[in-house]
């Protein structure tokens, strides 16, 4: 009901005849009829969409599967990469409805703060080891290349050839814990791009949009040369990814929408197959991956990303058939930025330790086939993975201002906390 104060009748208009009855306070309200009566509009909040939510957890899980098994038509069957950075790149475009610099901020306080707990963990191990500015052989580079572990706009330095804490965790560990924080680099870039690359999108859609690609077969056909490592480095990643990050700000926008719905199934299998067939004729053989072949992998990319996208059901709940995983989904997208993080490091621990068991004459004897198999180094690998989403994760929820939690695998959404409120009314 209204709170604002009503103003007094005029008294020069003839009131109208009232109807016999008991006469009102004159401080009482008037009471509506009952039928009239509704309840007061519950603020809704947005939905997460949980296709998006399947994807990023088959992403990530992928991403270690890989990892740990080497095998290189992994990348081919699932573009892992690819799929994170269109995710992202949706999510960007919707928060932009916001000022861009309130976004980025935002953004930049949930990506960081884990790569901080990563590099205070990391950087010391590298540091009670020996590793330092003589190491390097340049001091005065070695403390302000240490600033990349702050703000990671080009690669943070990391030692190579350390030696391993015997039966625990294998030498060169320090650049199996950098491995991943390519990703985190080429995130930050994204980040603060995407209000340009938004504003280009609106204008030029589609030429926005294949402007990565372009320039991947500028680098690839030698048409464009970047001297410098660390600029190419960043160059290099976001020509191979940087369509997949823009399309899916395209999916939010409606761009890809706006399309008839036969144009997108009938050019992915020409655009899919063109960089397969150049990954194949380019080096793509045992001991390689798509990723050596960075024009192959931004075609084959982006092909999976724009049908992935063109697919998308938009489910605001999860289909009967995957309910049962909702906790494991939650869990994989709560901790997601942890899981990426550190899952290198577990896998070297995990074989690590798993050769170990050599060690036993009889395992080595009558069970060689089991120490040689991988799928229990896998369950093992994801053990340590709990433990460090136990140890570890909760600095994400630091860094989005929520009450931190050693194992979010419920889903605290806005539908659940709409259906309370309606009850309460």
């Amino acid at each position: 009901m209204s709170t604002t104060p009503q103003k007094a009748p005029n008294q020069n208009m003839t009131a109208p005849p009232l109807s016999p009855g008991p006469a009102l306070s004159p401080a009482a309200p008037p009471v509506p009829p009952a039928d009239a009566t509704e309840a007061a509009p519950v603020k809704r909040t947005p939905v997460r969409d949980r296709y998006f939510d399947l994807l990023r957890a088959v992403a990530l899980f992928r991403v270690v599967f890989y990892h740990l098994m080497g095998w290189a038509w992994l990348p081919v069957v699932f573009p892992s990469m690819g799929v994170m950075f269109a995710l992202a790149g949706n999510l960007m475009a919707r928060s932009l409805k916001r000022p861009a610099l309130h976004v980025v901020r935002g953004r930049m306080r949930r990506l960081l703060p884990p790569l901080w707990l990563l590099g205070a963990v990391g950087v010391t191990g590298m540091v009670i080891q020996g590793w330092g500015p003589d190491a390097e052989g340049h001091p005065g580079w070695w403390w302000f290349d240490l600033l990349y572990w702050i703000v990671p706009l080009s690669d943070p330095p990391y030692a190579e050839g350390l030696p391993g804490i015997h039966g625990l965790i294998g030498e060169d560990w320090a650049a199996e814990l950098a491995g991943p924080l390519w990703y985190i680099r080429a995130y930050l870039w994204y980040v603060l791009l995407s209000p340009f690359l938004l504003k280009a999108l609106r204008a030029l859609p589609w030429p926005t949009i294949l402007s990565p690609i372009a320039l991947a077969a500028a680098l690839e056909f030698g048409w464009l040369h970047i001297p410098f490592v660390r600029i190419d480095s960043a160059v290099t990643d976001f020509s191979t990814f940087g369509a997949c990050w823009i399309v899916g700000m395209a999916h939010q926008e409606g761009v890809l929408g706006r399309l008839p719905r036969y144009v997108i199934p009938s050019l992915v299998p020409f655009v899919a197959g063109y960089g397969l067939w150049y990954a194949l004729t380019h080096g793509f053989a045992p001991g390689h991956d798509l990723d050596d072949i960075p024009f192959a992998q931004s075609l084959w990319s982006f092909a999976t990303v724009l049908l992935l996208l063109h697919l998308s059901p938009s489910w605001t709940e999860w289909p009967r058939l995957l309910r049962r995983w909702d906790r494991l989904i939650t869990l994989l997208n709560s901790r997601a930025v942890t899981i990426y993080l550190w899952h290198n490091t577990c896998i070297l621990v995990a074989a690590t330790v798993w050769d170990r068991l050599w060690n036993f004459d009889t395992l080595a004897d009558h069970e060689a086939w089991l120490l040689e198999s991988p799928w229990p180094v896998l369950l093992l690998v994801w053990l340590l993975i709990g433990a460090c989403v136990v140890c570890f994760g909760w600095v994400e929820d630091v860094a989005a201002k929520r009450r931190p939690r050693l194992w979010p695998d419920r889903d605290r959404s806005a539908p659940t906390r709409q259906k309370a409120a309606a009850h309460r009314a």
